[in-house]
């Protein structure tokens, strides 16, 4: 397994979505990608999209007042 790290801190939703799904795509089932972000709708778009797609949230935590990071393991 590897992990590829995104960081979208100061990007607008829905860009943090869309640079997330892109990066996933090349990534293998497996592998996890780490996204930092502080965009507030993301908190919500980003689980939800995963879930969708059948990806499994590995961490989900805040890490400042608005920061919150996200890991999401490729199915």
């Amino acid at each position: 397994m590897t992990q590829q790290k995104l960081s979208v801190i100061g990007q607008v939703c829905p860009f943090p979505l869309i640079e997330a799904k892109e990066a996933m795509e090349s990534l293998a089932s497996g592998d996890e990608l780490i996204i930092d972000f502080d965009c507030t709708q993301a908190t919500e778009s980003i689980p939800q999209w995963a879930a969708e797609e059948g990806h499994t949230v590995t961490n989900y935590e805040q890490i400042g007042d608005a920061t919150w990071t996200i890991s999401v393991r490729k199915k």
